[in-house]
């Protein structure tokens, strides 16, 4: 398993080339394609009977936004069917032994050897057919369904004409840095969103914004167009913000509205202004208020972590440790 100080420094990582994604995404020079009927659509709960899969871990009941990653183990028992078209853009991950598959849609047969570090995409409205062959035990896999609501979102945001968009299907794509990605969620995951809000909205954005840089008809300008900085005005209303509601679950999207900019845009020009990335930030400053507490009040620790907006005292323990070199209860 993942650690949090492991996917912390890896989301640093990755939140340093957010920047150079949201800048290229200005204009859209693709073909014109209507979007799928909705009627006949079957949800990502729905695909369940048709896989056979057996659910080994979901964020349903964790309410992330736009979102649901589940990690399943796909029984040998059921190597062979058809998909219906779904309602949600889907990633579908390997994460065991490679294994020889086949897939079929609009008419094309593609056939390939996935394993670990590939990646299988399939846009919402795209029914599909699956072969799977020489492998006798269970497939474990990450599949990420995203709602295209939000990918609708991000596009209009980044001045995308949504008219001209078209995602592309992708079968058996070595994309590390998708990988990277997912396995920072299924930290996420696994650790029952110990990071919080802020931090799968900022994963989340990262994610999509990779989508329609990768796995789309969208081409960026070579040119990296200026998008301008946060004034002292916003980053100070940004700050006192946060500041204000250490104590609540942070959203991405509300803290841009505060400042009247897109949410798309906001970690690039935070980070640029603070050095930092809006996650980052509010871990420090939650770090700094149980700093204070833990010397002017009696309240005890958990009271404290609940209080500066942590979700637990072991998750204020370890990132206590991590900034400050010692524990709460040595400061005490």
């Amino acid at each position: 398993m993942i650690q949090a100080s492991e996917y912390t420094q890896a989301f640093a990582a990755l939140t340093a080339s957010l920047d150079e994604f949201v800048s290229q995404m200005n204009e859209s020079n693709a073909e014109t394609k209507p979007k799928p009927e909705t009627s006949n659509l079957v949800s990502p709960l729905e695909l369940n009977r048709y896989l056979n899969k057996s659910l080994v871990l979901s964020s349903r009941q964790l309410g992330w936004d736009g979102i649901l990653v589940e990690h399943y183990q796909i029984p040998s028992t059921s190597p062979e069917g058809e998909l219906p078209a779904l309602s949600t853009h889907w990633f579908n991950l390997p994460l065991g032994q490679p294994v020889q598959l086949t897939q079929k849609r609009d008419g094309r047969v593609d056939e390939s050897i996935v394993q670990k570090g590939d990646s299988i995409f399939i846009p919402a409205g795209m029914p599909s057919y699956w072969y799977r062959q020489g492998n006798d035990s269970c497939c474990p896999a990450l599949h990420i369904h995203l709602k295209p609501e939000l990918i609708e979102r991000v596009a209009r945001s980044s001045e995308i004409d949504l008219q001209q968009l078209n995602l592309a299907n992708c079968f058996s794509k070595q994309d590390l840095h998708l990988h990277q990605i997912a396995m920072l969620l299924l930290a996420e995951l696994t650790s029952g969103g110990i990071m919080g809000r802020l931090y799968v909205e900022s994963l989340t954005q990262v994610l999509v914004i990779h989508l329609l840089r990768y796995y789309s008809n969208f081409t960026p300008k070579s040119t990296t167009p200026d998008r301008g900085s946060l004034t002292r005005i916003q980053l100070q209303q940004a700050i006192e913000y946060i500041d204000t509601h250490l104590d609540r679950e942070l959203s991405l999207d509300r803290i841009a509205e505060v400042i009247s900019i897109s949410p798309t845009y906001f970690s690039g020009l935070f980070k640029s202004a603070t050095g930092i990335s809006p996650h980052q930030y509010v871990i420090k400053q939650r770090v700094e208020r149980a700093k204070l507490l833990l010397s002017k009040t009696d309240l005890s620790i958990a009271d404290i972590a609940l209080q500066v907006g942590f979700s637990s005292q072991s998750h204020l323990n370890h990132q206590f440790k991590r900034l400050t070199g010692i524990t709460p209860k040595q400061i005490r």
